[in-house]
């Protein structure tokens, strides 16, 4: 049975939400400026400052980067071959969605080269400053290092809704599958025979169980994170919601998040 309302959700430890579309934020709850680690979430950053470096004719999705045979585009899609956290490939490049952390590592250091800059000083030029991401900062890993504020997200998520950063070609780009035919595992959630993702983003596609809401177009897109975070976007609807916690990714976030964003978007 589905919630229908945010009443039926006494979120058990310190948290903040909120529901926006590209003009507003539509529903707040807890301190929004509050700075919690992003974990995974980080990504989506990280896949954005890349994007704009290739957008900008740095580098290209089909520059050779990670494994061999592999490009930024695989390492994008998590389509490289390479494991969660090790540097020798685990397949074929192009042969499964694995989820890999080092291959935003090697993205990174991919893109530093192209630009001659250092990646976090690329992603908070390119990306935290044009947006005033005020309460963002980045240290250590692309792939888990960010740490923001639900404020600075709905910032970020609205961008993703209607991109400024980003000419418009290299959006759709972003937010198109890749390797779509790829079966792979969601972390926590777990395998799936079509594991979509685009550029960075994993997208909702007719995965189920699912974290995003189940009502949620199948081009909405976004990512978790373990340290209890998500940020996703519905370009369809226009709609997208961030939350920060300071609860680490458990059983109360994968029994709760599907149904708890059925609420949140019902209430708009």
């Amino acid at each position: 049975m589905f919630a229908t309302s945010l009443n039926d959700f006494p979120i058990p430890f310190e948290h903040a939400y909120a529901l926006f579309t590209p003009d507003e934020t539509l529903i707040r709850d807890g301190a929004q400026r509050r700075t919690y680690p992003l974990a995974s979430v980080s990504k989506l950053f990280s896949a954005y400052g890349a994007l704009i470096a290739i957008d900008g004719g740095y580098i290209t999705l089909d520059t050779p980067a990670g494994p061999e045979g592999a490009t930024l585009r695989h390492l994008l899609a998590h389509a490289s071959g390479l494991p969660y956290e090790s540097r020798e490939a685990q397949v074929e490049v192009g042969k499964r969605r694995i989820y890999s952390n080092t291959g935003f590592e090697m993205l990174a250091e991919a893109v530093a080269a192209a630009t001659g800059t250092a990646f976090d000083q690329w992603v908070a030029r390119t990306v935290f400053e044009p947006l005033g991401l005020h309460d963002t900062t980045f240290e250590g890993s692309p792939a888990h290092g960010i740490t923001s504020s639900v404020a600075d997200l709905v910032i970020f998520g609205q961008e993703l809704l209607a991109p400024r950063l980003l000419t418009p070609a290299m959006y759709m780009e972003a937010i198109t599958p890749h390797f779509g035919e790829l079966a792979g595992v969601v972390p926590g959630y777990g395998r799936y025979r079509q594991c979509l993702w685009g550029l960075g983003m994993e997208i909702h596609g007719d995965k189920d169980p699912h974290w995003m809401p189940r009502g949620a177009s199948p081009q909405a897109f976004g990512h978790f994170g373990v340290t209890g975070s998500f940020l996703w976007v519905d370009p369809i609807e226009k709609l997208g919601a961030a939350f920060l916690g300071t609860e680490p990714f458990g059983p109360w976030h994968k029994d709760n998040w599907a149904n708890f964003n059925d609420a949140l978007t019902a209430g708009r």
